[in-house]
């Protein structure tokens, strides 16, 4: 059996237990990917034991923000935590979208705990042929 070692693993840990949990005001960033596929671009964010009523996306002229909060599991007085790792509070990414992306037509999915937004190539951002018009007469100016 092969085991894979992080050495930067327990510092990560560390790091988060200091700064805290992320707030409204000072959220910690999430995990994403992005790349294109066809005509639209694909954003993928992991929000693992997040539920979908707590992400919240919003797109105001050419930047889209996305937060989410993950929330501590009820516990009862007969519980006692033995380790805790997965990092609660407030979760946010912002990403300034190209002047060539239709905002108007951006669609949200969320499965498995992954995010993902589909956002569609404007039509005048395409590729197309332009054609060219052959007229039968020149005219040649004199100088």
């Amino acid at each position: 059996m092969l085991m894979r070692t992080d050495p930067f693993r327990e510092l990560d840990r560390l790091a988060q237990q200091l700064m805290g949990p992320g707030t409204w005001s000072k959220p910690s960033a999430m995990p994403m990917d992005a790349y294109r596929e066809g005509d639209e671009y694909v954003v993928a964010f992991d929000l693992p034991g997040v539920t979908a009523e707590a992400i919240d996306i919003d797109v105001e002229r050419n930047m889209l923000t996305v937060k989410a909060e993950r929330r501590p599991v009820a516990k009862t007085d007969d519980v006692q935590m033995e380790l805790s790792e997965r990092p609660l509070g407030v979760f946010s990414r912002q990403i300034v979208l190209a002047d060539t992306l239709d905002t108007e037509h951006i669609k949200a999915d969320y499965d498995a705990g992954v995010l993902t937004l589909r956002i569609p190539i404007a039509e005048r951002a395409k590729p197309r042929k332009i054609s060219i018009g052959v007229g039968s007469g020149h005219k040649e100016i004199a100088g």
